[in-house]
C-alpha cells in the first residue's frame, strides 16, 4: 500500500514552498465569494489559513477570536462582510498582493 501525506500537511508543505500556490489560493476564494459561492470561498479561506498563518495569529491581527473565525469559515459559517473584509486584507497585506475583482461580460 502507497504512503501519504494527511491533506492539511500537504497544503501546508505546498504553502511554505510556493509563493504562487498561496497567492492562487487566495485569489480563488476570492473569485469564489466575488461568484456568489459562498460555501467554496469559505473552504479555500480555511485551508488557506491552515496552511499559513493559522488562526490564533490572524486572529490577534484582526481582533477577532481565532475560535470565532474558525466556526465563520466552517461549513455552517455565515461570515459578516467587515469581518469577511478585514481577514481580506490581512492576508493580501501578509503576501503583499493586492487582489482585485475586474467586471467579466457574460456572453448573449
Amino acid at each position: 500500500m502507497a504512503l501519504s501525506r494527511n491533506f492539511k500537511e500537504t497544503m501546508k508543505a505546498r504553502a511554505a514552498r510556493d509563493p504562487a500556490f498561496r497567492v492562487a489560493l487566495l485569489g480563488e476564494a476570492v473569485e469564489a465569494f466575488a461568484a456568489g459561492d459562498a460555501d467554496t470561498g469559505k473552504t479555500l479561506i480555511r485551508d488557506y489559513i491552515n496552511a499559513t498563518v493559522g488562526f490564533d495569529q490572524l486572529g490577534e491581527a484582526v481582533s477577532i477570536d481565532p475560535k470565532n473565525l474558525m466556526r465563520m469559515f466552517g461549513p455552517r459559517g455565515n461570515p459578516r462582510l467587515t469581518n469577511l473584509s478585514a481577514v481580506l486584507r490581512e492576508l493580501n497585506r501578509r503576501e503583499a498582493v493586492h487582489l482585485k475583482v475586474e467586471p467579466e461580460r457574460l456572453a448573449g
